[in-house]
């Protein structure tokens, strides 16, 4: 069962990497007194999390930031470095937080996972948008598989 509006975002630890290293956040501290957007996608470097997923929540970071959002952060079940690399090749760094996902422990806690095995991916994060104020889901865009419409940086611009 997945995750839903009203629903507390259970605790678990994620990774990414900044200016001093690698860096471990509780999803208790990521999320407290805090408004979010949070959207995760099936995986670094794949054809449309490249081309149009992470690429429009950077050109709109600014813009969702205006509406109250104080964090605008990317989930994939990656390792940190993988995130890094992505955020660099993206131009995401202080515009969008990078966070590792590393073994689905999120994804599998909020019940929003793809199984990938047939493209050779394992267990990944499905394609969504939610936004967290402290602790909360108050708003949650999950796509259908294969599809990219309601999880875009637009679609929840229009939407805040």
């Amino acid at each position: 069962m997945s995750i839903k509006v009203g629903d507390r975002i259970p605790n678990v630890t994620l990774k990414y990497i900044d200016k001093d290293g690698m860096q471990t956040v509780s999803t208790d501290d990521l999320f407290k007194g805090k408004k979010v957007v949070l959207f995760a996608l099936p995986g670094a470097f794949t054809p449309t999390c490249s081309a149009k997923h992470l690429p429009g929540y950077v050109t709109h970071a600014s813009a969702i930031r205006e509406k109250g959002i104080d964090t605008v952060a990317c989930l994939s079940v990656n390792d940190a470095f993988v995130m890094d690399a992505w955020g660099k090749q993206q131009n995401a760094e202080d515009k969008v937080l990078m966070l590792a996902d590393g073994n689905a422990d999120f994804s599998k806690a909020v019940g929003l996972t793809m199984d990938g095995t047939a493209y050779g991916m394992g267990l990944r994060a499905c394609r969504y948008a939610m936004v967290v104020q402290d602790g909360e889901v108050k708003a949650l865009h999950v796509e259908a598989p294969g599809a990219f419409e309601v999880s875009s940086a637009e679609a929840l611009l229009k939407a805040l």
